[in-house]
């Protein structure tokens, strides 16, 4: 069956890095776009980034870009968020999606599996 699992959160200080991974399974990756997304406590889910099929395109929120960046490796199935110079309002819930269309995914729409959520928190 498809599953999306998300890994790589934690605690993290002002200032710092960190990398997340969804690894996907189920279906064949290269076949869809695949979108983060993160919900704080009290706020609602907002798309994060977004990756074409095959990696042409990227899509960021005006809030993380510059300072996060997405990538994905068909052959292993896994797509990276590299988030670093990271604020304590990132801390969240970070989830992966799959989907069709970047541009609509960023809105949340056209999604159809998501996966469970890895938790990043900054805090010093």
């Amino acid at each position: 069956q498809v599953q999306l699992v998300e890994s790589g959160g934690g605690l993290v200080q002002p200032g710092g890095s960190l990398r997340l991974s969804c690894a996907a399974s189920g279906f064949t990756l290269g076949y869809y776009v695949i979108g983060w997304f993160r919900q704080a406590p009290g706020k609602e889910r907002e798309g994060v980034s977004c990756i074409s099929r095959n990696n042409a395109s990227t899509y960021y929120a005006d809030s993380v870009k510059g300072r996060f960046t997405i990538s994905r490796d068909n052959a292993k199935n896994t797509v990276h968020l590299q988030m670093t110079s990271l604020k304590p309002e990132d801390t969240a819930v970070y989830y992966c999606a799959r989907s069709a269309e970047c541009i609509a995914t960023m809105m949340g729409v056209g999604i159809d599996y998501w996966g469970k959520g890895t938790l990043v928190t900054v805090s010093s």
